[in-house]
């Protein structure tokens, strides 16, 4: 949660950037880490997070002054983790790089192979691609709405909520085939001493 309140607008202009529904905040967040950013660092090994939860505080200055936030109402259940949006959905969102993929994509590899490789494993709401180190915007939300976009070139929508990708999957995979597999990363045992429930205290 340290790194998810960080902000670098709130550190600048000295606003506060904590959740007024803590409980709230804390359980879209576990959701947005176990279903989507857990797989992903299991992965794909290191995952950067650029921005994460914003207070409305935050979120409603950075729109007011041009800082590429979006408005409060646009943003609760994505940026906005401790307000429900319209429909009463819980929902959080964050913008990552991953390292791994962000490397091939800058020697010109398409954004859409991460794209259809997140939609055919993860239970995502929404994401939204951008030119630099092809950084996007994920989120987690109940209901989700299976939508793709991007500022990144090939622009536009690449799958509008609710609709059906047009590629069959055997298409999507053809073009992800040489990702790591799901959650292929392999850490460290921990020692059988310390798996135990009931640890001796030496």
């Amino acid at each position: 949660m340290r790194d998810f309140l960080y902000s670098e607008i709130g550190n600048f202009h000295a606003i506060p950037n904590m959740p007024s529904d803590v409980d709230l905040a804390v359980s879209a967040g576990e959701r947005l880490c176990q279903d989507l950013l857990d797989p992903l660092f299991e992965t794909f090994g290191n995952v950067i997070i650029r921005s994460a939860f914003r207070s409305c505080d935050v979120n409603g200055f950075g729109n007011a002054n041009n800082l590429n936030c979006a408005s409060n109402e646009a943003n609760f259940a994505a940026h906005i983790w401790d307000r429900r949006d319209a429909d009463g959905n819980m929902g959080a969102s964050t913008s990552i790089v991953v390292p791994w993929f962000a490397d091939q994509f800058e020697q010109g590899r398409n954004w859409q192979d991460l794209a259809w490789w997140v939609h055919d494993h993860l239970p995502y709401s929404y994401m939204c691609f951008f030119p630099v180190r092809a950084a996007f915007n994920l989120g987690w939300r109940e209901n989700p709405k299976r939508e793709i976009s991007s500022y990144a070139k090939p622009k536009g929508k690449l799958l509008k909520a609710g609709q059906e990708p047009e590629q069959t999957r055997e298409a999507r995979q053809a073009r992800y085939q040489d990702f790591p597999p799901l959650r292929g990363i392999h850490y460290p045992p921990t020692p059988a001493r310390w798996t135990q429930k009931e640890q001796i205290s030496s």
